[in-house]
């Protein structure tokens, strides 16, 4: 009788040993494992809908993501308490040669918001804001909306900027020739944090990547925000090449063919700390790098060239 027992055991454990999860079995794909992802609000959407989309072809990989900002994602990456970090900027020569290494991803742009109520908003949406402009008003020069506009209006302005090191207050800044550190302003957290705050405050004034301005099911800015457009070539108004952001569409158009500059539009980076070695994360990536981009658009993103792909899934050979 012991002989058998032991048989029988022996059979369950060699069963258990060499038999495939019943995930894996059924859907005939092998892969497995997790990868976790932290970092930039810029890119959460857009590595959301990446994971979704992923995880129909392999269902046994798990993902965490979650969000933070940028200089989290890369501090994240480079500890290695992340297998890749969401970086929305150009990754810094100290970071590089810590062992940082970036995929660009696809395109995105940082837009100045405002209160849809704002008592000036017909103003300021036929002039527009031009850098020095932004520049006085992220150093708390100008006190009122009518110092913006050029009138009399004694309206105060409120302008807010992120209190988290990030690639959109780094990326807005260099627009108009500063880092994040010398935009003085009320400071909030995260992308959310910031357009909520202007959604609830009629006179404020801050600014938000396009996934956090524009609603990506009616293509429109979301509700109590209203989008300053830039003054590109600095001549007191909005001219009609300069006027495209009444739609997400539009805006993304205008970043394609150049008529929105860069900064504030700028690539996004999944970046890790060398040479990725697990395989779901090879895998992850070079999905991102070829089938992924045909989901940026919808997203509220921008798909980068082929040839800018092709350069990057380089770096994983």
């Amino acid at each position: 009788m012991k002989k058998i027992v032991y048989v029988f055991l022996a059979g369950v454990l060699l069963s258990a040993c060499s038999s495939k999860p019943k995930e894996a079995e059924a859907s005939g794909d092998e892969l497995t494992g997790e990868i976790q992802l932290s970092g930039a609000f810029a890119l959460y959407p857009m590595a959301v809908k990446w994971t979704e989309e992923f995880k129909k072809i392999h269902p046994n990989v798990r993902f965490d993501v979650s969000g933070g900002g940028a200089g989290k994602g890369m501090t994240d990456a480079l500890a290695g308490v992340v297998d890749i970090g969401m970086v929305s900027r150009e990754l810094h020569a100290e970071e590089v040669a810590k062992g940082a290494l970036g995929f660009a991803t696809v395109k995105d742009a940082v837009i100045p918001t405002i209160n849809a109520e704002n008592p000036d908003l017909e103003s300021l949406l036929k002039i527009g804001l031009k850098k020095d402009v932004a520049k006085k008003l992220w150093n708390e020069e100008l006190k009122t909306w009518g110092e913006v506009v050029g009138t009399s209006s004694k309206t105060p302005v409120h302008v807010f900027t992120r209190s988290d090191a990030c690639g959109a207050a780094e990326t807005f800044a260099a627009w108009f020739d500063v880092k994040q550190e010398n935009l003085v302003a009320a400071a909030i957290f995260g992308d959310p944090g910031i357009a909520d705050a202007v959604r609830k405050d009629k006179v404020g004034i801050g600014y938000n990547n396009i996934s956090y301005a524009y609603d990506q099911n009616s293509k429109k800015p979301f509700e109590g925000l209203a989008i300053i457009p830039l003054d590109v070539n600095e001549n007191g108004q909005i001219d009609p090449e300069e006027d495209f952001y009444q739609t997400s569409d539009e805006l993304i158009a205008a970043i394609n063919d150049g008529r929105f500059p860069s900064p504030p539009a700028r690539d996004l980076y999944l970046v890790t700390k060398g040479r990725p070695t697990k395989p779901e994360v090879i895998e992850f990536l070079k999905y991102v790098l070829s089938d992924g981009q045909q989901f940026a658009e919808e997203t509220g993103y921008i798909g980068l060239s082929a040839d800018k792909l092709a350069q990057n899934l380089q770096k994983l050979q």
